[in-house]
């Protein structure tokens, strides 16, 4: 099976994580974090600016990794690389999704996560919200 490897950004602004809806494909409609493919040469932190830069068009700082998810899709193995991150430059602007939240701890699950994201999920209420 090909593995696709990817990083995915935990932006947060105090006790809330933003999240977007995929725009398109398969799994249009539903919950993800930010974030998308490495490129060849790009580390996964220089990757996850690159890729905000480029679908929100904000400027963030990458945190400490929280985890690599390994997920089996039908079609594929995804590798996701999961950092934290805060926006320190522009405004999140939509390019590419069709949707975006700010999520606090009472509504993380009020939106149907990716299943690769959503193996996210509690390990960020976790550390965030401690519990």
């Amino acid at each position: 099976m090909k593995t696709v490897k990817v990083v995915a950004a935990v932006i947060r602004d105090k006790d809330r994580i933003y999240a977007t809806a995929r725009g398109y494909g398969d799994y249009k409609g539903w919950w993800e974090f930010p974030g998308g493919k490495i490129e060849e040469g790009e580390t996964p932190k220089q990757a996850l600016a690159r890729e905000i830069r480029e679908e929100l068009t904000a400027e963030i700082s990458v945190g400490e990794l929280i985890k690599t998810i390994e997920y089996d899709y039908p079609e594929f193995h995804l590798s996701m690389d999961c950092f934290w991150a805060e926006v320190i430059s522009g405004e999140l602007e939509l390019k590419e999704a069709e949707a975006a939240r700010w999520l606090s701890k009472d509504e993380l699950l009020d939106v149907k996560w990716l299943p690769a994201d959503l193996e996210l999920i509690e390990l960020v209420r976790g550390k965030l919200y401690g519990g």
